[in-house]
């Protein structure tokens, strides 16, 4: 058998947001190498288009909005223990400071913040990790975070950029507080990745087109290469990594 450091045979991974994005192409890639997965998502069709694009057998869909307590409890109710935790469900949005609705904060942060943190209490409380014998070997959780509210932000994004700054404080407080429970914590930081949340916005192709050149790389992220980063995350092969932000901005941050 051909040694792989990144190997996920006989893990579990739980993957929210898998329906589309980022999220798919992780618990894709996922099971690509070898893991188990439970993938999580709003929209019960193109969820399953997901489950279907899984190599292997074994994996399971739970439809539900994680943003909502009943849903996060049925779910949490309902998953066998994980190896593994992927949060990917996530919004974006731009608004001009002044025009900031209270409702506008509540959305944006209970799905981008509050849903992740709770379901990650409940993780740790209900004890839904996998015990291990080897130290060595924890179970892991990764965050996609961005750029935005860490390394930069832009015109409209306060309250996004904000989700992703508390994110990051989240990330770093838990890796601290859970290592002696063997749990890794851990978030992939990257700045423009082509997925369907791009559609939200008001900017035009000619504008993308533009910002792209800004990037020393010329163009912005794919989904799988943000996935590769989370299987490198979720591995053997990071054993020893923790509190981490892994940065892939095709070196936007660099440039000036």
């Amino acid at each position: 058998m051909n040694y792989n450091p990144f190997a996920l045979t006989g893990k579990t991974v739980f993957v929210t947001g898998a329906s589309s994005g980022i999220g798919r192409s992780t618990a894709i890639e996922c099971s690509r190498l070898g893991a188990k997965l439970i993938i999580n998502g709003r929209d019960e069709q193109r969820l399953r288009e997901t489950l279907l694009a899984l190599d292997g057998d074994g994996h399971r869909m739970i439809v539900g909005d994680l943003s909502v307590e009943l849903d996060r409890q049925n779910l949490l109710d309902s998953i066998p223990n994980v190896d593994g935790v992927v949060y990917c469900a996530g919004i974006s949005g731009h608004m001009l400071l002044q025009f900031i609705k209270e409702n506008d904060v509540k959305k944006m942060f209970d799905i981008n913040y509050f849903a992740p943190l709770y379901l990650s209490k409940i993780l740790v409380k209900k004890k839904k990790i996998n015990k291990k014998k080897r130290r060595s070997v924890m179970l892991r959780r990764v965050f996609i975070s961005s750029t935005s509210g860490i390394l930069s932000s832009y015109i409209g994004g306060s309250i996004y950029a904000s989700t992703k700054g508390a994110i990051n404080g989240l990330v770093k407080t838990m890796a601290v507080e859970l290592a002696s429970k063997l749990i890794r914590v851990n978030s992939v930081m990257p700045s423009m990745v082509t997925t369907p949340i791009m559609n939200g916005g008001s900017l035009t192709q000619e504008q993308f087109d533009e910002d792209k050149l800004r990037y020393p790389l010329k163009r912005y992220g794919r989904p799988e290469e943000v996935a590769y980063a989370v299987v490198y995350l979720l591995s053997d092969a990071s054993a020893w990594v923790t509190g981490t932000n892994l940065l892939m901005d095709g070196g936007r941050s660099i440039a000036y």
